[in-house]
């Protein structure tokens, strides 16, 4: 369907692929791995003709439809969001929104000519039929609704919305439209869990060929069926899913450091030989031999070694045994009422995930325990010797961007040496000049590592985290689930990830409109208990 032979390209002095081949079937759905800035998304720009490759080329099927999500969404105003994700199917948009011109006019009894705009707006709805407009319009409704869109939120000016509701409008677009292939660029960033599931299953049902990233390993294992990797400039192919791609790499790298290591052994020895008796006429023709010999092998190279460093946790002081309570808490924004008299404590080292669908009040839980929000009535108290450490979303707004991310970490710790500040920021993905990058130019997941190496460092006794996984990828997600799974304090979390809740949690706080449901056990005994991963769905 779409074939990738010898591709070449290089940004600058960056070498991005070298002789890299691959092929994406009809039907297949394939998730492309790889560190960061290995090439993920020029990948994507190649295979759409956004970029060309400097050799080599894309071979595609002729007359097939390629949809591309990228998290580039550009600007969206002055449309519904119904009516911009029908958008992506066509000239059928253009004639719902003539017909939305059209009801604006027909209300409005100034109208002098009302018999021709009547006339208009029948013949517009009698194209507009034909299209299949109608059933579009209700696709577009149950794609909207499947990633949490409420009526209204469909039905109002798509501008209103935030940057992470916009790319959920243009992921709508794409599955909208349905095309041969689809290209979706990290398309389970800014999803709740909800959206996450009903995204999975749309994809699971979805007949056309697919090519998709994702930082999230518990979707990209439930989805692809093989995995394309970058590294090095090459492209290497592995049938499976995301579990199997893993297992067959850390094989297939201990094969190669033994292939390397044998070779080296041979190469020594034989090094060794020539060494010891170059210089003697009666071994000249076995040295010869030999020195040709070595000439002739091809060497074995060594496996590339990813970058994965491992947080510690520095011993936090201890806490008392009650952490955090809430009592009788009222919370309302305008008239919607979050929270009635709500009851809830802390105790020290449980580990509490908090659900619920959008709405619920998830954030606003964390925001009251965290000091962030005050309730309309109630108390919210902290115990006895308890150190917070809280991270919310809008932390990585507040970093100040002409400081660079060495500097952010000293203003913090002035006390620290240099050399534990860089072994901290390491720790966290800043190796080598990346500490002398400017907050400013940080991308997302740079942003909230350096967020998180401040909030760490001088360890808290109590993590209240809110979606402290987004914009991580994979590995770093790693390592932060391996950190704090050795981590000897309280932890109170919003996470969409389901890796990082089955690792993470050992209670449930469940957040429904029937009230307020708390559950001994994790996330794995509260999706064997409910028969659901997230409230409101079956799975």
């Amino acid at each position: 369907m779409i074939r990738l032979d010898n591709i070449g390209k290089q940004n600058g002095k960056q070498i991005i692929f070298v002789e890299a081949s691959a092929a994406l079937l009809r039907g297949e759905k394939v998730g492309l791995v790889g560190p960061n800035g290995a090439g993920k998304t020029t990948l994507f720009r190649i295979i759409t003709g956004q970029e060309q490759p400097d050799e080599g080329q894309v071979v595609a099927d002729r007359g097939i439809t390629i949809g591309y999500f990228s998290q580039d969404v550009g600007e969206m105003a002055g449309r519904s969001a119904v009516l911009e994700v029908m958008d992506g199917a066509g000239p059928v948009s253009a004639i719902a929104a003539e017909l939305k011109e059209l009801e604006a006019e027909m209300a409005d009894p100034e109208q002098a000519d009302m018999d021709a705009i009547i006339e208009r707006y029948g013949e517009a709805q009698a194209r507009f039929e034909d299209l299949g407009g109608y059933a579009l319009e209700g696709r577009a409704r149950e794609v909207l609704a499947g990633l949490s869109f409420s009526e209204e939120m469909m039905d109002g000016d798509v501008a209103a919305l935030s940057g992470g509701w916009k790319m959920r409008v243009a992921l709508a677009r794409i599955l909208l439209m349905r095309p041969d292939a689809m290209l979706l660029d990290e398309p389970s960033n800014h999803l709740d869990l909800e959206s996450l599931i009903w995204l999975e299953d749309f994809l699971k049902g979805y007949d056309g060929a697919l090519l998709m990233t994702a930082h999230d390993r518990e979707f990209m294992n439930r989805i692809v069926t093989k995995v394309v990797e970058i590294d090095g400039g090459a492209l290497t192919t592995y049938s499976g899913d995301y579990e199997f791609y893993e297992q067959q790499r850390a094989l297939n790298e201990k094969q190669q450091q033994a292939q390397f290591e044998r070779q080296q052994a041979m190469l020594a020895k034989e090094i060794k030989f020539i060494e010891r008796f170059k210089a003697r006429a009666s071994h000249a023709a076995q040295v010869q031999s030999r020195v040709k010999k070595l000439d002739k092998i091809e060497r074995v190279e060594p496996p590339k070694r990813r970058q994965s460093v491992a947080f510690e946790f520095p011993p936090a002081p201890r806490s008392g045994d009650d952490v955090a309570s809430l009592k009788n808490v009222h919370k309302r924004y305008g008239n919607k009422v979050i929270y009635e008299g709500l009851d809830f404590a802390v105790s020290r080292k449980e580990r509490w995930c908090v659900m619920g669908v959008n709405g619920a009040g998830k954030s606003t839980l964390l925001k009251l325990v965290a000091g962030a929000a005050q309730p309309d009535s109630g108390a919210v108290a902290l115990g006895g010797s308890v150190k917070m450490g809280y991270f919310a979303q809008h932390a990585m707004d507040l970093l100040d961007g002409e400081r660079t991310v060495f500097q952010a970490l000293e203003d913090s710790f002035p006390q620290a040496g240099q050399g534990s500040l860089r072994a901290l920021a390491g720790c966290f993905g800043f190796s080598g000049d990346d500490v002398e990058k400017k907050c400013r130019v940080l991308s997302g997941g740079e942003k909230a590592r350096l967020v998180m190496a401040k909030m760490l460092y001088d360890p808290p006794n109590f993590l209240v985290l809110d979606e402290p996984t987004n914009h991580l990828d994979i590995v770093t997600k790693e390592m932060l689930i391996t950190a704090l799974s050795q981590y000897e304090g309280t932890m109170l979390f919003v996470s969409h990830d389901r890796r990082f809740l089955a690792a993470l949690s050992n209670r449930v706080l469940e957040l429904t409109p029937d009230g307020v449901h708390k559950y001994g056990g994790g996330y794995t005994e509260y999706v064997a208990r409910t028969g659901q991963e997230a409230p409101g769905l079956r799975s």
